[in-house]
């Protein structure tokens, strides 16, 4: 009830309360040291995990998901840390930095 209270339109509350989401995990591995947007570092060769958020679009006859979020986890910048830091970035970035990867020559 207390939601309800918060948002302007009833209708926009329920649609929101009632949407499916999920979150997607892969491990995505670069083989260089590489930079994504957004993260002003250089960060080091090696998996990485992805989370990728997702929510169901409703009012359809079968199941459609449209990706909100997608954050990856990296080392912390504090040196010699085994701490990790979740950081949202946009998935073309993400897209981008695997094909920069992939396209490196090989050492």
């Amino acid at each position: 009830m207390h939601a309800l209270l918060l948002c302007r339109r009833r209708a926009v509350c329920e649609r929101r309360r009632s949407m499916t989401t999920r979150s997607r995990r892969e491990t995505i591995t670069f083989r260089h040291p590489f930079r994504i947007k957004g993260i002003d570092r250089l960060l080091p060769a090696g998996g990485y995990e992805v989370i990728t958020d997702e929510e169901m679009i409703e009012g359809l006859s079968f199941a459609v998901f449209r990706r909100v979020a997608t954050m990856i986890m990296v080392p912390a910048e504090a040196p010699r840390s085994s701490m990790m830091e979740m950081i949202s970035i946009s998935s073309i970035d993400l897209s981008d930095a695997q094909r920069i990867d992939a396209s490196a020559p090989r050492e």
